[in-house]
């Protein structure tokens, strides 16, 4: 807690590190023979300079060239673009009197990164001790067993259930379907991409020494948990596991009060299906009884929610009800029409079974919206893989972004920067990475990369938003181990929720309203500095899809 009561201090009274933060640069890594740039804050063109560290010899030259400006932000850019310098090393970059954080130039440039945002996934598991041999010095005793969990009386009747495992959420200790639904969707669907390359990633975990693959053993942690979700006399799934209210910042083992399964809901139902669906065929070749288990509950939870087609979780309504009143994270989607559609293409592809295609409502591209968790269809899109339709979409991400401040997808429009932004943006690059794999077009891939340098420090606020990594790093997560477990640095592998000038946390610290610079890295911040489970996931979809993609591309 020292250390970090130091680096507050230090922010507090400017104290800037030896180099500018007037130069926005990917902190973590370039390709070899990949995309390079970075963006200057100057309103006056001029000469960079790329220096050999160390040493301090000058080893490429070029041209500023801008200006570039969004209409939402004063800010005024000029880009250095030095692709064509292809030397592996380490190198600062220099223009006028500004100096850049160091530049890391390999052919692997983000597997490092690509792999502790995953590992992320490890740190936010319950029901288990994290030992030191898996966590180093953010090891913790095990929380929240969740073997003796009441069914609210929201549900109807009563009871208890057993369902231990899974991830917590978010900054918090609950765990929810709906957000899980994503995630599982996002993950798996990265393994149906890139099976090679995700075979060939050891993540050190418990299970690293068996025959599956890492990403399939952390990702079954989770499954296992939604699978005991399902009320198996009917099908239909609880929408969530949870506190009444959240609990305060305290380590999980210290948060001991009584947790409740709350409401079966549609979303939930569909949300379930498509993820157990999809399970079913990743997990087969490695595990048929766990493959069954998937489908038969994807089929019987399809079947609950066409008996049950317009069950909302409204958690206010609910307290007007019932007891205990739940006030943690709702999840709640008043229209269910995208989850209709990914599930029955998830069911789709895995049985074969004509009845799920009149369920799968083809929506023109210009009506496209980037997966979240409360919009899934284009999901379902990726899973049937609909080539022009996807090149589009793509492609209306590459359209004007060079000339945006930041030279990337995200800067177009003020609109991108919202409550989780940088999972928008991660977003964004699986869109150009769907269509990488279907072109073969460095353009795609390109500005698939671009996305990464914004998430890693090419960006208004200079940060690298990924925990552990950068010059420029954050410090002060809104995640509760992070703050509880007297560790100096945060949780290494977690993607911060990014610049939000809806400022809903109300947090003091914010310094500016500016759509892209509206991020404090304040652990008050639960709008701009908290983690979750799907904003991680396209991000490690984004670095593992690109990391996979480099050798073949020529990266």
């Amino acid at each position: 807690m020292f250390n970090k009561s130091i680096a507050t201090l230090c922010a507090i009274l400017g104290i800037l590190p030896a180099f500018s933060q007037q130069i926005a640069i990917n902190q973590v890594g370039f390709y070899t023979n990949g995309p390079k740039k970075a963006i200057v804050k100057t309103t006056e063109p001029g000469t960079f300079y790329l220096v050999q560290l160390p040493g301090g010899d000058t080893v490429y030259t070029g041209q500023l060239h801008g200006p570039l400006k969004n209409s939402y932000s004063p800010q005024t850019t000029y880009a250095a673009d030095f692709s064509q310098f292809k030397r592996n090393g380490k190198y600062q970059l220099k223009t006028g009197k500004l100096t850049s954080p160091t530049i890391h130039i390999s052919a692997k440039a983000h597997h490092d990164a690509a792999k502790a945002a995953m590992k992320s996934y490890y740190f936010q598991r319950l029901s288990m001790p994290l030992t030191e041999t898996y966590a180093g010095k953010w090891k913790r005793p095990a929380g929240h067993p969740d073997t003796l969990v009441y069914i609210h009386p929201s549900v109807g009747g009563g009871g208890k259930i057993s369902a231990p495992g899974g991830w917590y959420d978010a900054g918090d200790y609950n765990k929810y379907i709906v957000n899980s639904g994503i995630t599982m969707g996002t993950l798996l669907s990265l393994y149906e991409a890139y099976p090679a390359y995700c075979k060939s990633v050891q993540l050190n975990i418990p299970e690293s020494n068996n025959r599956w693959p890492d990403l399939l053993d952390e990702c079954a942690y989770n499954l296992r948990w939604m699978l005991r979700m399902q009320d198996p006399t009917d099908g239909g799934v609880y929408h969530k596991l949870t506190n009444p209210s959240f609990d305060g910042f305290v380590m999980p083992d210290k948060a001991t009060g009584p947790r409740y399964v709350v409401q079966k809901s549609t979303a939930a139902a569909l949300d379930f299906a498509a993820v157990t669906a999809q399970a079913a065929r990743v997990y087969a070749p490695f595990s048929r009884v766990l493959a069954d288990s998937c489908r038969k509950a994807a089929i019987k939870a399809w079947r609950w929610a066409l008996q049950h087609p317009k069950v909302f979780y409204q958690q206010e309504e609910l307290n007007k009800q019932f007891e205990p009143k739940i006030t943690t994270g709702e999840y709640g989607d008043r229209s269910v029409n995208d989850e209709w559609i990914w599930a029955a293409a998830e069911l789709y592809k895995t049985t074969g079974d004509t009845q799920y295609q009149s369920y799968i409502t083809n929506v023109p591209v210009q009506q496209w919206r980037l997966p979240a968790w409360a919009q899934v269809q284009v999901l379902a899109y990726y899973t049937l893989a609909q080539k022009a339709a996807i090149i589009a979409f793509a492609d209306g991400f590459l359209s004007g972004s060079d000339s945006t401040t930041y030279q990337n997808a995200m800067g177009k429009k003020a609109g991108n920067f919202i409550w989780g932004s940088n999972s928008v943006a991660a977003n964004q690059g699986i869109a150009l990475l769907q269509a990488y794999r279907l072109t073969k077009d460095r353009r795609h891939l390109d500005g698939a990369i671009d996305i990464a340098d914004y998430l890693l420090g090419r960006n208004a606020t200079g940060y690298c938003y990924l925990t552990g990594f950068g010059s420029k790093q954050v410090m002060h997560l809104h995640h509760r181990p992070s703050d509880a477990d007297g560790v100096a640095e945060p949780v290494p592998g977690f993607l911060a929720g990014g610049p939000n000038p809806g400022m809903q946390d109300k947090c003091p610290s914010y310094t500016s309203r500016v759509p892209d610079e509206a991020y404090t890295d304040d652990q008050c911040s639960y709008a701009s500095n908290e983690v979750a489970i799907n904003w991680n996931a396209p991000l490690v979809y984004l670095l593992w899809a690109i990391e996979a993609s480099a050798k073949q591309a020529g990266l």
